[in-house]
């Protein structure tokens, strides 16, 4: 099965209702499926993190390097959160980075990558960045390093007509006003990082542009938005990789964030470029 098709068939499934609280049983399905996807390439390890009683729960997988003498490198740790708002089926936000996720993992399951990959699905993004926050703490506590954090969020909606994307002020002078690229927003220790992933993706047939901010974000807000905050909170180096969300997409929060919307060749581009862009850090 192409590449495609196989990110095709992971939307179907995770694309659906799934709020933790009003949507349990979408929930935990998807959360299953996640599971069983991840165990085809090692054990599964389970986050639990307690929000106000209820055990919640992100998802690791952790794949070797390529030769056992990168076994000491940091891992880069790839994250898409699973959850979803109420009432919305959350195709973009965020079936498509769980997707590219797990295709990730089947991608350096096979062909492992020089640096060792941590992938992670993180619960309670759409409650504040919950599961994230819960994990980048543990981390910190525990004084381990990363190589990078990459956070995906939202890959898969393009729209190429004139004045289609939005930006926080005064970021329109300086980027395309058309919706047809993938952003990477990064804290200025990944500047290296930033330009070498948007190299690769734009390599793979996909527009990429590429933003450093400082001060973790806090000058646009926007800028902190999903899972990488925390990491850039706890002083690692992170970068989220995004279609722009609202920014673009008209969709978003909706009950119309369906998978007919998205435009998966684009999706696939992403996918793609990312794995190159990996590979070459």
């Amino acid at each position: 099965m192409n590449l495609k098709k196989l990110l095709q068939t992971h939307l179907t499934f995770i694309a659906r209702d799934r709020d933790p609280y009003l949507a349990t049983g979408g929930h935990f399905f998807v959360k299953q499926y996640i599971k069983e996807q991840f165990e085809q390439w090692g054990s599964v390890e389970i986050h639990t993190f307690e929000v106000n009683g209820k055990a919640c729960k992100n998802l690791i997988l952790n794949l070797p390097p390529k030769r056992s003498r990168h076994q000491n490198l940091p891992p880069i740790l790839i994250a898409a959160h699973y959850d979803a708002v109420p009432g919305t089926p959350g195709a973009d936000d965020n079936a498509t980075g769980v997707a590219v996720l797990l295709e990730l993992a089947r991608m350096f399951a096979t062909e492992p990558a020089k640096y060792p990959l941590r992938l992670v699905a993180f619960d309670m993004e759409e409650y504040g960045l919950l599961g994230s926050a819960d994990y980048a703490a543990k981390l910190k506590q525990e004084k381990r390093s990363l190589r990078l954090m990459m956070s995906l969020e939202m890959l898969g909606y393009c729209d190429a007509t004139p004045n289609s994307q939005n930006y926080p002020s005064p970021l329109e002078r300086f980027y395309p006003n058309r919706g047809d690229f993938i952003a990477l927003i990064g804290n200025l220790r990944t500047l290296p990082d930033l330009i070498n992933l948007s190299r690769s993706i734009r390599q793979s047939g996909t527009p990429s542009e590429w933003l450093p901010v400082p001060n973790r974000g806090l000058i646009v807000r926007d800028t902190r938005r999903s899972d990488h905050a925390p990491f850039w909170d706890a002083g690692y180096p992170a970068i989220m990789v995004t279609d722009t969300a609202n920014m673009r997409n008209p969709h978003y929060h909706k009950p119309s964030d369906t998978i007919a919307t998205l435009n998966l060749d684009f999706l696939t581009g992403v996918c793609q470029g990312l794995e190159k862009g990996i590979r070459r850090l």
